[in-house]
């Protein structure tokens, strides 16, 4: 099965699943009560004051979640991402979705949620955007988020240059709206692949279909002609108007508050929805969003970058960092030039990155404690310590010239000195510790 209520079944029988039957409010609580439980559980929110659907969030919090969403293990995620990008394949497409079931022309009928003080608005936060690609013709997948205007209009969040921006651009020179949907509660693998940047022209769908071992299927929408899943549970269409904006502001992965923008209006036409459907949240700046924009990005590093050197073991996004700006890279180093040389090409690799350290095979890329171990033990600032100065970096970091979308990022080579004794550097091991069972001395 390729849809959301699939996979939340498979969520509850391995117990990460928690289900919420008092009514809560979509006005903060629903939030507050996500941010509790972040890391731990996925919640179902059974009776909401504002709406009648139901809503789930934190979805993919865990890499074993995110790993069960992929269709594989924590430890061969990246394999299964990258693979399927490789072998991408278009789903087949239908003639009716699951999703035709109910009609309606009222956004305030969804269980959008107010999560932030200071935000500007309630926001989807887990809608992904379907459209054509004027020069392919082929559809592209991306993921964005809404703030409610009215009974029929959004605002909605565009990343200047990404592919939809672009395909609006086009419209836009043209005189025209361009012509969308979006659908909310799909499978997480949908929402994986969509997250995925892919090259211009390559739709993420197809990536989707890859994870989901080929089962996906489209089925085609009334008035726009696009292909949405078949098991979404909640389906817009409609248009982006080409003449009109709206000013908002959210909060970003850094849970920090963005600065204001005045972005286009989406103009509902038609929302579709499954009978007792539900309603994905993702809470802005906590776990399933950091690991939802990140990990792929983590796949692509590790495919890029291993690719050119074979010493490369592990390339790991750190939660320190956001899962977006620092990044870890562990290696089995066979010269002195070998750390420099990857942190010049992982900087390269994904230019939001402010932070790559490199680590030795023994130190645990995952673990703060053990990368901060390496720079105490292994680290000189004044040999090796890259800066760089007025470069590309991230427009989410507060601290960056925002702007001119200019930072200054780092480099730390965190390794061995292969000059020095080996044993002043080896972690020292009492033998057989794996074999005492504690129980057996205290009693």
């Amino acid at each position: 099965m390729t849809d959301l209520r699939n996979y939340i079944s498979q969520i509850k029988k391995s117990k990460d699943l928690k289900i919420v039957k008092t009514k809560v409010s979509t006005k903060f609580e629903i939030a507050g009560i996500t941010a509790k439980v972040d890391d731990s559980y996925a919640v179902l929110f059974e009776n909401i004051k504002e709406s009648n659907f139901r809503l789930v969030a934190n979805l993919l919090g865990t890499r074993k979640r995110f790993a069960l969403a992929v269709g594989d293990t924590e430890d061969h995620i990246h394999k299964k991402i990258i693979s399927a990008i490789k072998k991408a394949k278009q789903p087949k497409i239908i003639s009716s979705g699951k999703f035709m079931e109910n009609k309606s022309k009222n956004l305030f009928s969804l269980p959008i949620v107010t999560h932030f003080e200071k935000e500007s608005g309630p926001f989807i936060t887990s809608s992904i955007v379907y459209t054509k690609n004027p020069e392919t013709g082929k559809q592209n997948s991306s993921f964005h988020r809404f703030m409610p205007i009215d009974k029929t209009h959004f605002s909605i969040r565009m990343v200047e240059g990404r592919h939809l921006h672009r395909c609006f651009v086009d419209a836009k020179e043209h005189g025209e709206d361009l012509k969308i949907a979006i659908t909310v509660g799909v499978h997480p693998a949908i929402s994986i692949a969509g997250a995925y940047q892919a090259e211009w022209g390559k739709d993420e769908i197809d990536i989707a279909n890859s994870l989901l071992g080929g089962k996906l299927t489209l089925a085609k929408l009334p008035s726009t002609g696009l292909n949405v899943p078949s098991g979404a549970e909640i389906v817009m269409e409609g248009k982006i108007l080409h003449d009109k904006t709206h000013r908002e502001w959210m909060v970003e992965m850094l849970q920090t508050y963005d600065h204001k923008r005045s972005q286009p209006v989406f103009e509902l036409e038609n929302l579709y929805f499954r009978n007792n459907p539900i309603f994905h949240d993702v809470l802005s700046g906590y776990s399933e969003h950091r690991l939802l924009m990140g990990m792929p990005i983590e796949s692509k590093l590790n495919g890029i970058l291993k690719k050119i050197y074979s010493q490369i073991l592990q390339v790991s996004m750190t939660n320190g960092g956001c899962n977006w700006l620092h990044v870890v890279v562990q290696i089995k180093k066979k010269s002195e030039s070998d750390p420099k040389k990857i942190i010049k090409k992982t900087f390269d690799s994904h230019r939001s990155l402010k932070q790559v350290t490199v680590v030795d095979e023994d130190i645990d890329p995952n673990s703060a404690e053990s990368v901060e171990y390496a720079m105490a033990t292994r680290f000189q600032a004044d040999k090796d310590l890259i800066i760089l100065k007025n470069v590309r970096g991230s427009s989410l970091d507060p601290s960056s010239d925002q702007q001119k979308l200019q930072t200054a990022k780092m480099g730390i080579d965190a390794t061995r000195s292969l000059s020095k004794r080996p044993d002043g550097f080896k972690i020292a091991k009492i033998p057989k510790i794996n074999k005492i069972k504690l129980e057996k001395y205290f009693k």
